[in-house]
């Protein structure tokens, strides 16, 4: 749902500035205003309102609860909860439509012992969460789902208890619209500086594309894979960049008669159902940089001699199939640990950060934007403590190591 918005905001001063008005941005903004506890004004900066570049747009739209971590899966876990109850957590609209999630489960393969071992100590993690995760045997595997070619697999873990696909576009949709009837105001333009008191200890104020200067009481990066860009203009360094991932669309000429999991296959191909006798499927090539922030070409050679073939080895009922569509998009890749960059700056008290998530970003979105919101509010988490998350772990060399990365 495009957005008509205008390019100049309606104040001079905002308690909070919100730079980047996708999934995290607006989670933010709809929590904030649906806390009680909180009467101040937001503004959200976003440069492409029809959010046709941004992580948001490019998502496989998927959620899970198969972390190494037992916050990342209580994370997932209020986002299941959240989806599942979505009109009721948007105060009984009637206009918002119910939700569930099509639990087909992620599937994660292991050909060796070693992330076998991970799988098992992952699985630990979970069950202790309230999790359902499961592991199968290569015997189990081919019992559940025939058609998987499992020869050289000595393990899987698949969770099918809200795992699996989830209409994140409509969250997001109803997520601005509330916002923005809740006074929220969104504008279309850009912050190109930031502009900190004389000790350098807080942002005073943000000049936009457009000319104005916006004062703000608290500052939120949520600029996406462009998060590095924001904190630069306060001074402030952020190890996020742009990394590219590639996903497609294809029918099967010989469909599977059951649901395909979302399956990580030990060479990092992942593909899951699409509906319809239609799959989708994603990856990225072992050569793995930062890209330019407009730079979504395709790799054709990838998907030639790379993805379709573990897909068709895989799975051989896969061999015969037709693309139907196919896109480029970018991972804010947080290079110091691949987790959510929370919380404030160390020394710039008043600048926060919601950034770096890597790829797991949309299934987060609700965990994420209620914490930060409450952050912002009371100065500290309430919901589920997201400490540490926190920027100051990047300073303290103090990396969360999440094993369960796709």
């Amino acid at each position: 749902m495009a957005l008509q918005l205008q390019a100049a905001p309606q104040q001079s001063s905002y308690d909070i500035v919100i730079v980047g008005g996708a999934i995290m941005g607006s989670s933010t903004a709809w929590f904030l205003m649906d806390n009680p506890d909180f009467n101040g004004s937001v503004l959200v900066v976003e440069k492409d309102p029809n959010y046709e570049f941004c992580s948001t747009a490019h998502t496989n739209s998927c959620m899970r609860q198969q972390f190494s971590t037992e916050l990342n899966v209580r994370i997932s876990q209020f986002a299941a909860d959240f989806v599942k109850n979505i009109r009721t957590r948007m105060g009984n609209d009637e206009r918002v439509p119910e939700l569930s999630i099509r639990s087909f489960g992620y599937m994660y393969l292991a050909d060796n012992e070693d992330f076998a071992q991970v799988l098992k100590e992952n699985q630990k993690v979970q069950l202790d969460a309230g999790a359902a995760t499961q592991l199968m045997s290569p015997e189990e595997i081919k019992t559940h789902y025939p058609f998987y070619n499992v020869d050289d697999i000595v393990l899987g873990s698949i969770n099918t208890v809200d795992e699996g696909y989830w209409d994140g576009a409509t969250v997001f949709e109803w997520w601005r619209r509330q916002a923005r009837e809740r006074g929220v105001e969104y504008v279309t333009n850009e912050v190109v500086e930031i502009a900190k008191n004389e000790n350098g200890t807080r942002v005073e104020s943000v000049k936009l594309k457009s000319g104005e200067v916006v004062s703000c009481g608290q500052l939120l990066n949520a600029s996406g894979p462009r998060a590095a860009v924001t904190a630069k203009m306060a001074g402030i360094d952020v190890p996020v960049e742009p990394r590219k991932r590639f996903s497609w669309i294809f029918k099967a000429e010989h469909p599977l008669d059951q649901d395909l999991p979302l399956t990580i296959d030990p060479s990092g191909v992942h593909c899951r159902e699409n509906g319809g006798g239609t799959y989708q499927c994603g990856g990225h090539s072992d050569v793995d940089p930062a890209v330019d922030f407009d730079d979504f070409a395709m790799d054709q050679a990838l998907w030639e001699n790379h993805v379709w073939p573990v897909l068709a080895t895989r799975i051989p009922q896969f061999e015969s199939i037709k693309l139907t569509n196919e896109w480029g998009g970018h991972y804010a890749m947080n290079t110091f640990d691949h987790n959510a960059i929370m919380g404030p700056h160390t020394e710039v008290g008043n600048f926060v950060f919601l950034n770096g998530f890597s790829g797991h970003g949309l299934q987060q979105s609700p965990a994420m934007g209620r914490g930060t919101a409450e952050y912002l509010t009371y100065g500290e988490y309430r919901s589920l403590d997201m400490s540490p998350f926190n920027y100051e772990r990047i300073v303290n060399n103090q990396p969360i190591i999440e094993k369960a990365i796709i």
